[in-house]
């Protein structure tokens, strides 16, 4: 299945739908762009995984999750700046044969994360 991600906002209990996330892969020293969308009803890529097992390679990457635009587009009032903006992942994939699944539980104050199945 390759690499998946899924947002649930912890604050209201919900799938993150509508939030930005980009994907970037990690290019000699610099992360390169691949990819970004906006999350689903379901708090997913509308477009499936980020990459299928055939695409995935070796390497290091990174998820950025725009969680502070993303809350105020939901109606909390965030301080300025706001305690946390841009969730950055960084994570690597050691076997391109397994399914990662890179899931983000969130809120304006916190967040955490794990490999999923």
């Amino acid at each position: 299945m390759g690499l998946s991600t899924h947002v649930l906002d912890t604050m209201h209990g919900c799938p993150a739908a509508g939030m930005q996330v980009s994907l970037h892969e990690l290019r000699g020293a610099a992360y390169a762009h691949v990819k970004s969308f906006t999350l689903n009803a379901d708090g997913r890529n509308p477009d499936g995984p980020l990459y299928d097992n055939a695409s995935l390679k070796i390497g290091r990457y990174r998820l950025s999750f725009d969680v502070a635009a993303y809350f105020q587009s939901k109606g909390v009032a965030l301080p300025e700046p706001a305690f946390l903006e841009i969730v950055n992942l960084d994570f690597g994939i050691a076997h391109a044969d397994q399914h990662y699944h890179v899931p983000l539980l969130c809120s304006p104050w916190s967040y955490s994360t794990y490999r999923g199945s």
